[in-house]
């Protein structure tokens, strides 16, 4: 690309130049097309020098905190004048008259605090009005007489405690959300054309039927962030609405019916309503539904559930705020992306169920595996002949009790009816019902669809004095105990070896079910252990002990599983017992004593031993004939030749005869030779 020569850029700048306006204040930028900009320019007073055909006048974000009517005296033909974020407290009487063709007018994020009756006179065009985001506590009653071409009016966000009546005919937008207005009725309303109405936090506990009944135009409703506990039956009537929003009201559960004439919606939010989960098929009431928005809901992604997912990309619906629509429940999905979970995801069950009813057959259901989240498999006790269960069946009362109606489930003896895994929590009992739809039967202090409510009123009875509480299972791959103690429990894995010979190990979950921590633990156990024994366990307590095949997941492998109670600390008894800890620790410096005398008795032996040997040695390489001076103890002086008696304190030479024990031999010992004219060495102390 060739660079521009100056004769272009001189051309450029004629362009730009003719563009702008010759009249323009130098803190603003003005073209030819009637916008004019004095953006944060830290102005604390309107611009002085506006060109008169200025229509579009951009002044916010300075600090202007007071108008002028003078200020506007010659832009009659200003359409669209923007104030916001300023620092105005008040509007002047009659200072906006001269602008009687401006449309738009937002003073929206000031500090404005009261409109007078003549706040907007003279504005006999103006169709918007942003009033929203200032600290206006009062408004007058005439404040907005003459205004009848008004098409939006935003008062959110501000203070104001008392609405004047609007009479407003050709008013379609209104906002009035966050003030401390009372609730509303027709008579506050006069607006028969109005689209969109919102009135989000306000603390309304109900909608005014008679004006929602007058306002069949609406489009629009926002009720969102009330105390809202129902929807009011006038809802219904309400064809025309396209965009609903009930977020942040205690409602905690919608009802089908309550929607069924909304077929135009096009947008719904049922954000942060305390939902679980949504009827299947709820949202077929919305064939032209769009925009879906159901955040910060707990929703118990369980089978019931399964169908969203699928729906929402069927539909093509878009899901907003994904990131804030996740899993609260079971806890292996909590966190999880509510419509990112597979139909697997939702713990349903894998086999297809047909019931049938047997009349007044005396034939009961066929029992059913169920898995509790610790994985615990019970026995489903049969129905009795009566309609009411037996109490003899139960093992325990249940808070949660379901009538039991005779069906058969047909199929082949070997087909198990598996409940899903992680359904029922607490150890509570997962059983199908006479509609093949998932039951928890939940033993106290549990409640809940899913036993997951504690009743903090129930007094567990006391536990029986029994060491073991095993409850059976239905298939013969279960576990069983071999030996209980205190803080261990043995266990038989035998058959479940057995009947599993592939498996590449076995994945025990136990959890304490006496604790306040329930949390379950999880060992890895090689199949050529037929028997495991946990340890570390705590006193007189209620152990649930679950095997699966390792690598399988859990919520796709099928459990086998006891229940198994640690027997209580024993008391000491009233016999004395002597500590044997007490005596081996009295024993050790004795045995330590010993083994010292020993070795100091060894060392010494081996010494003797090596000096008897080193003292032999030269007695036997230097064994002479003994000479007859020797014998007489005389000695020859090489010095003088004479001969001098043998002092008797002198020691002769050892012999064979004189190497004893007793005898000590000198340090340093020399040889005496036979010859006679060599006196032997003398000793050290001579």
């Amino acid at each position: 690309m060739r660079p521009l020569s100056p004769l272009s850029h001189l051309i450029l700048f004629h362009l730009l130049c003719g563009s702008l306006s010759s009249r323009c204040p130098q803190e603003c930028m003005c073209n030819s097309n009637g916008f004019n900009f004095c953006v944060q320019r830290n102005l604390s007073n309107m611009p002085r020098g506006l060109p008169s055909s200025t229509k579009n006048l951009y002044i916010f974000q300075n600090n202007i905190n007071t108008l002028q009517q003078q200020d506007f005296t010659e832009l009659g033909e200003l359409r669209m004048l923007d104030l916001s974020q300023n620092a105005l407290s008040e509007i002047p009487d009659a200072v906006f008259s001269p602008l009687s063709s401006l449309h738009n007018l937002d003073l929206s994020s000031n500090q404005i605090t009261h409109i007078s009756k003549d706040s907007f006179a003279g504005l006999v065009n103006l169709e918007r009005l942003y009033l929203y985001s200032n600290h206006i506590q009062s408004i007058h009653p005439a404040a907005f007489e003459g205004l009848e071409n008004l098409l939006e009016l935003k008062l959110q966000g501000n203070q104001i405690s008392v609405l004047p009546a609007l009479q407003l005919p050709k008013l379609l937008h209104l906002d009035l959300s966050y003030n401390s207005i009372p609730p509303i009725g027709p008579k506050d309303l006069q607006t028969p054309h109005l689209e969109s109405l919102k009135i989000a936090g306000l603390r309304l506990t109900s909608l005014n039927e008679e004006l929602l009944s007058s306002l069949m135009n609406l489009h629009v409703l926002d009720v969102s962030q009330n105390l809202l506990v129902e929807i009011q039956p006038t809802l219904k009537a309400m064809g025309g609405l396209r965009t609903l929003n009930l977020t942040g009201n205690p409602l905690r559960s919608i009802k089908p019916e309550d929607f069924q004439n909304l077929v135009n919606l096009l947008e719904l939010d049922l954000s942060n309503l305390n939902l679980q989960g949504f009827p299947e098929g709820f949202f077929n009431l919305f064939p032209k539904l769009e925009k879906l928005t159901a955040a910060e809901n707990p929703f118990n992604c369980l089978c019931p559930l399964a169908w969203f997912p699928a729906w929402v990309k069927d539909a093509q619906i878009e899901l907003l705020r994904m990131e804030e629509t996740r899993c609260h429940f079971p806890p292996i999905n909590s966190g999880k992306f509510l419509a990112r979970l597979e139909h697997k995801d939702f713990g349903c069950p894998t086999t297809t169920i047909e019931l049938t009813s047997a009349g007044t057959s005396s034939t009961t259901s066929k029992p059913t595996n169920s898995t509790t989240p610790s994985g615990t498999t019970h026995v489903i006790p049969p129905a009795p002949p009566s309609e009411m269960p037996s109490a003899d069946t139960d093992s325990f009362p249940l808070s949660q009790t379901t009538a039991f109606s005779r069906e058969i489930i047909e199929g082949s003896e070997e087909e198990d009816i598996i409940c899903p895994s992680n359904i029922c929590l607490n150890g509570g009992t997962c059983i199908f019902d006479s509609n093949g739809v998932v039951v928890c039967l939940c033993p106290p202090p549990m409640s809940g669809p899913y036993c997951e409510i504690q009743n903090p009123s129930f007094f567990p009875p006391p536990s029986p004095r029994v060491s073991i509480e095993t409850i059976a299972t239905v298939q013969p791959s279960t576990i069983s105990s071999l030996h209980i103690t205190s803080t261990s429990i043995s266990l038989d894995l035998h058959r479940y070896i057995h009947t599993r010979p592939h498996i590449r190990g076995i994945r025990l979950t136990y959890r304490n079910l006496s604790g306040p921590d329930r949390r379950p633990l999880q060992l890895n156990v090689p199949p050529t252990y037929p028997e495991y024994t946990l340890r570390g366990l705590q006193p007189n307590s209620t152990y649930s002990v679950c095997a699966s095949p390792l690598g399988e997941p859990v919520h796709v492998s099928v459990s086998a599983c006891m229940e198994a109670r640690t027997t209580g600390i024993p008391h000491s008894s009233p016999v004395p017992s002597f500590n044997r800890t007490e005596q081996s620790s009295s024993l050790t410096p004795i045995v330590a004593a010993v083994a010292v005398v020993m070795v100091v008795a060894i060392v010494a032996t081996v010494v003797v031993i090596r000096r008897r040997r080193r003292l032999k040695a030269p007695v036997d390489t230097d064994l002479h004939e003994t000479s007859p001076l020797e014998l007489e103890g005389v000695k020859t002086s090489p010095e003088n030749g004479l001969t001098h008696p043998k002092p008797n304190d002198i020691t002769p030479c050892p012999s064979l005869v004189q190497n004893t024990l007793e005898y000590e031999t000198p340090l340093i010992q020399g040889k005496c030779p036979a010859n006679n004219n060599v006196a032997c060495t003398k000793p050290l102390y001579v």
